[in-house]
């Protein structure tokens, strides 16, 4: 597979593919999404823009008393399309009782006789900015997302009042053809470019190179159509795209093809060996950066219109400069801004925040001062304070000494499932940071690196940003819950479940443990450092499960009964399921811990070993088919995501799987980040989790048996000789979902003794 572009289809011919924008009315969007989501009520919504402080986004919803677009029942007037489409999202869940979620669209459950509105109802965003997304979000959630999944997404985030997306996808594309047009070989360009599942942190300049093979020439052909795709529906759907940018991060041999070009070695990056890492940076203030740059917006700009002036470019990922000397700091971001606008006149900088918590030490005052202090103005950047709810740099920072900026909420790491979250610091914290003197954020948003559940606390803040005051936690629940298992008469218990949940495992108040919790039986089995790990990787479980998960567990099955309707709803299984799964990952500690102490202790032989380990492994198969009833929780649905981008060829398909199954375990070609991006996924625990810890378990029986001391390194090369032919394999896991969830829980609950 040995590249990459020599097929790509010409800049020239895109244009023709793309509808200019003008030629839509600018409103024909949200009625697209109507006819998407409402299809009954195609009618019955007429959108209206209106002119108002264009600095702050406001809907007004009326009942209609004249006719407007067909025969409408609901008036909104906006000031924005964002503001249009938030409008119509709050009459559809406060007034109509429907939502729309990861799992898919219930808004099509709305009621035949439209709910009406009463005294007008008129709302404004608190800021400018609704953000949303992570550059890793791009590799750990959408990496191999086609447009039908991308429509849902879309859609939620318009409904839900986001109007600043990233937009990442296609951008290889681009690239390719700026190394190109400066005299790089498609050779050259293939030894840079990462893999379909590891983009995010190539684009960071991280990692070059791919360990699964090279960059197919297929995949950055059919990532760039879908883009061609995604640019339009965000612009008809009221959002501002973040565009790409160029980085400065190249591939080495532009240094022989340039001998006089100020390029740079970047860092090592986990880990991984040079071959992959230590990525080449021409350095910002080099007049080659701003003539690279200058090739790849306006390449961009002929692809896909004159749509942003906002570009994503984040350049100290991770990754240490080259000097920390404050005018060098200066130079480079005064060189990158240059660059920018050369290119572009109004361009303006967005930036990932990461770097100045996870090098804290390296970022100090004086030198953040400095970085961001090349960039002329306060209204040329735009910084997005990546992990606020837990690890906040505003206030360190002083607002950013003004330059603009957006409180996000990170929260998870890799795609990691565990459930945890504060309510609190994603609804009052926001509006501190925004009242509090000098202070010059513009936004909030969400910057979570995999979107996998936890969605309450996603869905909580993006409604604060419409909120002056912070959002009531039980009144928000309550309806959240009502909307969520949308029927006739829903059960106090469901509601009382969440409730619970919410005031527990939800205002999870550990300063030392902010962040999604990843079971350790994802983690590679070792006899210590698994359990109660801190940071934004945690394993500790900061509540205590029997007054939390396993009480909520119950009610929920109540309400099952109660209400035989709800086993109908998707949200409601889901739910029934995840719950299940936590309670099972946190039951593992409790049997690990055992097997643990049976091992060290002194009279315990080879048999007790093995049966302390029993229990542990059988979990395992119990969780496994407890996913497998739910189709949300497969491997398969990742796996086959990727294989379908191969339209039927063999020897690509088998790459993609290559790269979806390294991305999940051994995250790098000899396990540079084992587990990282581990996953509760049916198939992938009988599959890939049960043999690691059914090989733990008889090391630990040997080591017994033979009155051999236990060797941590033969244990950890063991589990990564178990990843690499995991990676290797094709197929061999459950294609559907298969059971029912109602009764697989209620046996694991009593099984588990979770019920009486």
């Amino acid at each position: 597979m040995r590249i990459l572009v020599g097929s790509a289809l010409a800049l020239a011919s895109i244009v023709a593919f793309l509808q200019p924008v003008s030629a839509l009315s600018e409103v024909d969007g949200l009625y697209s999404l109507v006819q998407r989501r409402v299809p009954a009520n195609t009618n019955s919504f007429n959108f209206t823009l209106t002119s108002g402080n264009s600095s702050v986004d406001t809907f007004t919803l009326s009942d209609a008393t004249s006719h407007g677009h067909g025969n409408p029942q609901i008036n909104i007037e906006c000031t924005s399309i964002s503001a249009c489409a938030r409008g119509l999202y709050t009459y559809l869940t406060e007034f109509g009782g429907v939502d729309i979620w990861w799992t898919g669209s219930r808004l099509d459950e709305l009621p035949n006789q439209l709910p009406s509105i009463g005294a007008p109802v008129t709302r404004s965003s608190l800021v400018k900015y609704r953000y949303f997304f992570n550059t890793v979000t791009f590799s750990y959630t959408t990496a191999f997302y086609d447009f039908s999944d991308w429509e849902l997404l879309l859609d939620w985030m318009a409904l839900r009042g986001i109007n600043l997306p990233l937009a990442w996808v296609g951008y290889e594309y681009i690239l390719i053809e700026v190394f190109r047009e400066a005299g790089l070989s498609d050779s050259d360009i293939a030894d840079f470019l990462s893999g379909p599942a590891f983009q995010a942190w190539n684009r960071f300049g991280n990692i070059q190179g791919s360990w699964g093979g090279d960059l197919p020439t297929q995949w950055v052909n059919d990532q760039f159509a879908l883009q061609k795709q995604l640019i339009p529906r965000m612009v008809e759907l009221g959002m501002t795209p973040v565009l790409p940018s160029f980085t400065g991060f190249v591939p080495r041999a532009l240094s022989t093809v340039y001998p006089n070009a100020s390029i740079v070695a970047g860092s090592q990056w986990s880990g991984f060996p040079t071959t992959y890492t230590n990525d080449s940076f021409l350095e910002p203030f080099d007049p080659l950066f701003t003539t690279l740059q200058k090739s790849f917006i306006d390449k961009q700009t002929a692809a896909y219109g004159n749509v942003s002036h906002i570009y994503t470019l984040d350049q100290y990922n991770e990754n240490d400069p080259y000097s920390g000397d404050p005018s060098y700091l200066q130079n480079v971001t005064s060189g990158t801004f240059a660059s920018l606008r050369a290119a572009d006149p109004e361009a303006v900088w967005l930036m990932q925040g990461w770097l100045f918590f996870s090098d804290e030490a390296f970022w100090t005052t004086e030198r953040v001062q400095a970085y961001l202090g090349g960039v002329p103005g306060d209204d040329t950047m735009i910084i997005l304070d990546l992990y606020s709810e837990a690890q906040p740099q505003w206030e360190r920072l002083s607002s950013y000494y003004g330059k603009q900026w957006v409180w996000c909420e990170l929260h998870d790491y890799g795609g990691n499932m565990g459930f945890e979250g504060n309510f609190v610091n994603v609804t009052a914290e926001p509006l501190r940071a925004l009242s509090s003197p000098g202070s010059s954020m513009v936004g909030m948003g969400l910057t979570p690196e995999g979107l996998e559940g936890n969605e309450i606390v996603y869905d909580v803040l993006l409604d604060q940003a419409w909120s002056p005051t912070a959002i009531n936690r039980t009144s928000y629940v309550s309806s959240w819950v009502s909307r969520r298992y949308n029927v006739r008469s829903l059960p106090a218990a469901a509601v009382n479940a969440w409730q619970l949940l919410g005031s527990t495992v939800y205002s999870n108040q550990d300063p030392l443990s902010q962040a999604t919790v990843k079971s350790i039986l994802e983690l590679a089995p070792a006899l210590t450092g698994l359990v109660n790990r801190t940071g934004h990787h945690p394993t500790l479980v900061s509540y205590d499960t029997s007054t939390t998960i396993v009480p909520a567990l119950q009610m929920l099955l109540e309400a099952s009964k109660e209400s035989e309707e709800l086993l109908s709803i998707p949200e409601f299984r889901y739910d029934l399921v995840d719950v299940t799964r936590q309670l099972l990952a946190n039951q593992f500690i409790v049997l690990y811990e055992s097997l643990l102490a049976t091992y060290s202790s002194p009279p315990s032989n080879a048999s007790a070993v093995e049966e302390a380990g029993k229990p542990l492994l059988q979990l395992l198969y119990d969780l496994d088919d407890l996913l497998l009833t739910d189709s949300n929780f497969l491997l398969a649905n990742w796996i086959n995501a990727a294989k379908s981008w191969s339209n039927g060829n063999a020897t690509y398909s088998a790459y993609l799987e290559y790269i979806a199954r390294n991305q999940i375990t051994l995250w790098g070609p000899t396990g540079q980040i084992n587990d990282y991006a581990s996953k509760q996924w049916a198939g992938l625990v009988a599959g890939y989790y049960a043999p690691r810890w059914e090989a733990f378990v008889q090391y630990l029986v040997d080591t017994k048996q033979n009155g051999a001391p236990y060797n941590a390194t033969v244990v950890l090369d063991m589990m990564i000789a178990i990843g690499e032919k995991w990676d290797n394999q094709t197929g061999g896991f459950a294609e559907a979902a298969n059971g029912d969830s109602w009764e697989t829980v209620k046996a694991l609950a009593s099984k588990y003794s979770w019920v009486e």
